[in-house]
């Protein structure tokens, strides 16, 4: 059982976070090029939000947003 948990243990270390670990070294050299992951995600995040809130205005634009609770909310009473 211990060689199970230590192969995992070799897999991670030696395969998997080879691509971290070349972050890691490049940040001594270039903090903008060690940090792109975050920003590409950033601009991904911003530019979904963006289109989140364009769908929302064209939704309330015509009105086909229900603002009405149903006989059934649980805020009734």
């Amino acid at each position: 059982m211990r060689d199970l948990f230590e192969g995992i243990e070799w897999l991670f270390e030696e395969i998997l976070f080879i691509p971290l670990d070349a972050l890691r070294e490049l940040q001594f050299d270039s903090w903008w090029l060690a940090n792109a992951i975050n920003f590409i995600f950033l601009i991904i995040g911003i530019a979904a939000f963006a289109y989140w809130l364009k769908e929302l205005k064209k939704f309330q634009d015509r009105d086909e947003e229900e603002t009405k609770s149903s006989k059934h909310s649980p805020y009734l009473g």
